[in-house]
């Protein structure tokens, strides 16, 4: 992996008529080894397909959805290719990386970090929306003109700051508990704090209902799902801040309270198919 362009196969499974595999490269924008992982439908073998990206939440890799949401099935249903990036650099040696789990290694929160600590290799908005999409542009039968993004909690952020950030690169976004109002909740304070400094007028482009209030909108209607018996929902989710700067704006979102779901994976496999026919029905229409 000499080169950022360049790619390696860790694994690679046949899934639903296609391919899923985990791969890594070296990163120039992390200045790390990243790994990401890829679901290639049975369509694929025939021409570029519609990408979802899905982005996960604190302590987890791009292992996480791959494992255990259960998309694969779907995305071979609707010819959508499937990207899971990891959540952050891995062993980039900044200090404190690894003593919470909100913090560093598996919390990289999608931001550019902008603090001497962090800024060296915590770039994950610039990883996300620029290295890896060309990365996976050189090596994947993927329509760059059909994206979507969505992710869970604090990749529920990420997927909603980015979509609504590069409108014309993720043409449809969804997402599950995320993270609404990072500047309003204490793991959006922490991280925020940490890797942008304490002028919180800079979190502003990383906080969803703050990019709604002032006015990036998406063309398609936003889904977001969220369960009711979620434990982090009053203290750090916050959906209402969201819809209610949607409903100033003229956003149109759809925003599911499922009673009884909570913050886990099941969640998100109970509801997958929803988002994924979502996105499809965006993309496809193109």
């Amino acid at each position: 992996m000499a080169a950022s362009n360049a790619m390696e196969a860790i694994s690679s499974n046949q899934c639903f008529g296609g391919t899923q595999g985990i791969y890594a490269h070296e990163s120039a924008t992390t200045g790390t080894p990243m790994r990401f992982a890829v679901y290639q439908p049975p369509q694929a073998k025939n021409g570029p397909t519609p990408a979802v990206w899905y982005l996960s939440g604190l302590t987890c890799t791009e292992e996480n959805f791959t494992f255990k949401a259960g998309a694969q099935r779907v995305a071979a249903q609707l010819g959508l290719t499937l990207i899971a990036p990891d959540t952050s650099p891995r062993g980039a040696g900044v200090a404190g990386e690894d003593d919470s789990y909100d913090l560093g290694s598996g919390a990289g929160f999608y931001v550019d970090a902008t603090q001497a600590s962090w800024a060296k290799n915590y770039q994950m908005y610039s990883y996300i929306t620029q290295e890896l999409p060309a990365l996976v542009a050189k090596h994947f039968a993927v329509d760059m003109s059909k994206q979507g993004i969505t992710g869970h909690s604090m990749g529920g952020h990420g997927a909603l700051t980015i979509g609504l950030r590069n409108p014309q690169q993720y043409r449809s976004i969804s997402a599950f508990s995320p993270i609404c109002a990072p500047s309003q909740c204490p793991w959006g304070q922490k991280a925020l704090g940490a890797y942008l400094g304490n002028n919180q007028d800079d979190w502003q482009q990383y906080d969803a209902t703050a990019l709604m209030q002032n006015g990036y909108l998406s063309d398609a209607a936003i889904l977001i799902d969220q369960g009711e018996s979620d434990e982090f929902l009053t203290e750090q989710l916050h959906p209402h801040l969201f819809a209610e700067a949607c409903k100033v704006r003229g956003q149109a979102l759809e925003l599911r309270m499922q009673a009884g779901y909570d913050h886990s994976y099941y969640f998100i496999a109970s509801f997958i198919e929803d988002h994924l026919k979502h996105h499809s029905a965006v993309l496809t229409a193109l």
